[in-house]
């Protein structure tokens, strides 16, 4: 009695761990694209077709729609606005501070805010969306 063998060869490639890679793949790609936006405060921004990019170091000014002032997320009296204005662009030589103004507010409280950074010889730009 004469035994055959199988002289075939079938390559395999093993799948097994490929989910398990993906699956830390994604969640470390979720994890990232949650850490990566700077500004944390939520509001609603007007809108404009025209953009400028700013390359100097910038302050972040944001005023919400109930009139709560952040100054790099750190939350501030109105009073005390001036103030902290300084105290943020002391040592930064042409500090420039984007304005993130909700678009619900009125025009008054921008125009107060710009007399603001006027006094203080600051350049404040306006941060919009995209339409």
């Amino acid at each position: 009695m004469k035994i055959r063998r199988n002289r075939r060869f079938s390559p395999e490639v093993s799948t097994s761990s490929l989910n398990d890679i993906m699956f830390f793949l994604l969640l470390f790609f979720l994890i990232i694209s949650t850490l990566s936006n700077p500004n944390v405060i939520k509001i609603l921004l007007p809108t404009a077709n025209a953009a400028q990019n700013i390359s100097k170091q910038q302050i972040s000014l944001t005023v919400t729609a109930d009139r709560r002032y952040f100054i790099n997320q750190a939350e501030i009296n109105a009073s005390e606005l001036e103030q902290a204005l300084v105290n943020s662009t002391q040592g930064i030589e042409g500090p420039t501070v984007v304005l993130r103004f909700a678009s619900s507010l009125n025009v008054q409280d921008l125009v107060d805010v710009l007399e603001t950074g006027v006094r203080l010889n600051i350049k404040m730009v306006m941060a919009t969306d995209k339409p």
